[in-house]
């Protein structure tokens, strides 16, 4: 519910604490104009009610007759000096109005009472005291009722249309002045809190200076700091940006370790791959040159023989991925000429129908040729691994696709699918990643989980992007090659 509420205010710290400020001078200048108009209003009733008291009950005595059979009205006795406009005074007997009148600046003094007004004067307790009235025929009064002497009742008022007007005057004032505070107000405190909050922006520039700089891989410097400036632990500001400078420098150590421990394992890895090549090499030649001898060898013999020299190609192709992935780690260039993939996917495909003659191998190839710039060499190793990885994880039978187009802005897009089981879900975010096997059917007895890896490694070594969609029937590998080979 608060964030909904939220939702229509500002959303930014320096836009609420802005609003936050009019919202809370609205206030206060709203409660000063009433406590103001109150006063005011209070002030000049007390006023009006002193003036009443000095009055007396002189004006209504005024408007006593010779007898009660004269018509209400009749003020030709009314005595109006020293009697403010509007001033009202009656004359009640017996809780009956007999006389009523009204000072106004003619001669006139007659006012018509309704019957309302009349019950309305008849409750007046005579007990001096001043009380609100509202008179159908003049509007608001404040009047008091006191016991004449002749036994009756007389009521002198005094209209509150001075008082009321007043009060709209200085609400009137009060809402112009405080408008023009509030706006000024709001403009300083806009230019106040920007102000204040250029140290957070600082800070929130060098987090974003931070965030930009690529920390995945390889080495990385994080040479944006939080001034010294804007790290001083006495304001809120300063504690945040020593946090941040803390955190950078524990972030930057730790990238700087995993980078020198990347290092060593690459180091190791092409050290290891390459030393291999040679005792490799020799117990494969050693195994063949047994196998050529023409002396009997016993069958039993014979197939270690053979089981040794499977074994030592097979190692001899994992160390050839090994250290070419070490090489791809390092940044090793690789080699940049105009490559014509389309004689690329025509050479794989072939190679791929005579190693898989259970797979049904199609093509989908446009019109002209397509050709990128890059290392022909590894991008037919991309092609072939993932023909050989559609060919050993899925049944014989299996309908393999591969397809190619290039874009308008001359880069290619390369992508091998099947209607195979597909990849559980589970192996779908570590199909590239090194030495992930069983991915799906293991019909050649599997690898050692480098083909996808190499195919990741050559693409991103071109610039190019590889992603996977998979579900039973439909898998698509597709690789994307930017025009001209542009590396990253």
């Amino acid at each position: 519910m608060s964030g909904r509420a939220w939702r229509w205010g500002p959303r930014t710290l320096r836009g609420r604490l802005i609003c936050g400020l009019v919202v809370l001078l609205a206030l206060s200048c709203a409660a000063v104009g009433i406590a103001a108009v109150l006063t005011l209003r209070s002030y000049l009733t007390g006023q009006l009610d002193q003036q009443l008291a000095a009055a007396g009950g002189r004006f209504p005595a005024s408007l006593e007759h010779g007898g009660p059979g004269e018509p209400d009205g009749d003020d030709a006795h009314a005595d109006t000096r020293r009697q403010a406009p509007g001033t009202f005074g009656a004359r009640l007997l017996g809780g009956t109005v007999t006389d009523a009148a009204v000072v106004r600046s003619g001669a006139d003094t007659s006012v018509t009472l309704s019957a309302g007004d009349r019950a309305a004067l008849a409750r007046l307790a005579p007990n001096g005291r001043p009380h609100g009235l509202d008179l159908s025929a003049l509007g608001d009064y404040r009047v008091v009722a006191v016991t004449g002497d002749d036994g009756d009742v007389l009521v002198t008022g005094l209209p509150l249309e001075r008082i009321e007007a007043a009060a709209r005057r200085l609400v009137i004032v009060e809402a112009v002045v405080f408008g023009v505070t509030l706006a000024g107000a709001g403009a300083a405190g806009a230019f106040w809190v920007r102000w204040s909050l250029r140290p957070l922006r600082r800070v929130a520039a060098t987090a974003a200076a931070v965030t930009a700089t690529p920390l995945a891989s390889g080495a990385v410097e994080l040479p944006d700091r939080v001034p010294d400036a804007d790290t001083d632990p006495r304001t809120e500001v300063g504690q945040v940006g020593a946090a941040l400078n803390l955190m950078l420098g524990h972030v930057e150590d730790a990238l700087a370790r995993r980078h020198r421990s990347e290092e060593r394992l690459r180091r190791f890895a092409a050290d290891a791959s390459h030393e291999l090549r040679t005792p490799v090499a020799s117990i494969r030649g050693h195994a063949e040159l047994a196998l050529r001898r023409p002396e009997p060898v016993p069958p039993g013999v014979r197939r270690a023989l053979d089981r040794i020299g499977a074994e030592s190609a097979r190692m001899g192709g994992m160390v050839d991925d090994l250290l070419l992935l070490a090489r791809l780690d390092e940044g090793v260039p690789q080699a940049s000429e105009p490559v014509d993939l389309t004689l690329l996917v025509l050479a794989a495909v072939e190679d791929a129908r005579a190693a898989g003659p259970g797979h049904r191998w199609l093509l989908d190839l446009p019109e002209s040729p397509v050709t990128v710039t890059g290392d022909g060499a590894r991008l037919h190793q991309v092609l072939a691994n993932l023909l050989a990885n559609a060919r050993s994880h899925t049944p014989p039978g299996t309908h393999v696709t591969v397809a190619l187009r290039q874009d308008a802005a001359g880069g290619a897009r390369l992508a091998v699918s099947d209607d195979g089981p597909g990849l559980p879900e589970s192996l779908r975010t570590t199909a590239f990643e090194r030495f992930t096997r069983g991915a799906r059917i293991p019909a050649g007895g599997g690898g050692a989980g480098l083909g996808l890896a190499i195919v990741a490694a050559v693409t991103a070594a071109h610039g190019g992007t590889l992603t996977l969609t998979s579900r039973p029937g439909a898998t698509t590998f597709t690789v994307t090659l930017p025009p001209g080979g542009e590396r990253p």
